[in-house]
């Protein structure tokens, strides 16, 4: 008995012919999709067509394409110019709630920055300048009370 039975699967270590004949490029009339004359015209005398329909219009690589208007490709469609949110805003609201003092520093170049380019985000820097304005300022004021309550409890304890 051999190995595979007839009929089945071939062996798949022996070469495979998987799209039927093999190509011979003796035969004067083989099907290879990627022979070319060398006259460069079909083998019944009639010119190729041109390529790509109508070549009186060639455009060349050096100048760009031209098919649409303005310049765009003709099957783009088009889009609104990207804006995008000062990072320096971002960082803003989020060191207000982090450590205060750095989000007022951030908001103040966020703003800056902001008028200069007209990106957005000058909400979220405005928000995080008064937060970080706000914490900085309860900050401040419980590290003076825990002073001003340190000193009272050891000033009256020492007898001064």
């Amino acid at each position: 008995m051999t190995y595979p039975p007839s009929g089945s699967t071939p062996d798949p270590y022996q070469p495979q012919q998987p799209y039927g004949q093999p190509y011979d490029p003796t035969t004067p009339h083989s099907q290879d999709p990627y022979a070319s004359p060398s006259s460069g015209a079909p083998s019944n005398g009639e010119p190729y067509p041109p390529p790509y329909g109508n070549t009186d219009k060639v455009q060349s690589f050096s100048q760009p394409y031209s098919g649409a208007p303005y310049g765009g490709h003709p099957y783009q469609q088009p889009y609104a110019p990207v804006v995008t949110t000062n990072t320096m805003a971002i960082l803003a609201l989020v060191f207000a709630f982090v450590f205060a003092p750095a989000a007022i520093i951030f908001g103040h170049i966020a703003k800056k920055q902001i008028r200069q380019t007209g990106e957005q985000g000058d909400g979220l820097a405005t928000a995080g300048l008064w937060l970080g304005y706000i914490f900085t300022g309860l900050g401040a004021a419980f590290c003076a009370l825990w002073v001003a309550l340190a000193a009272a409890g050891i000033w009256s304890s020492t007898g001064y």
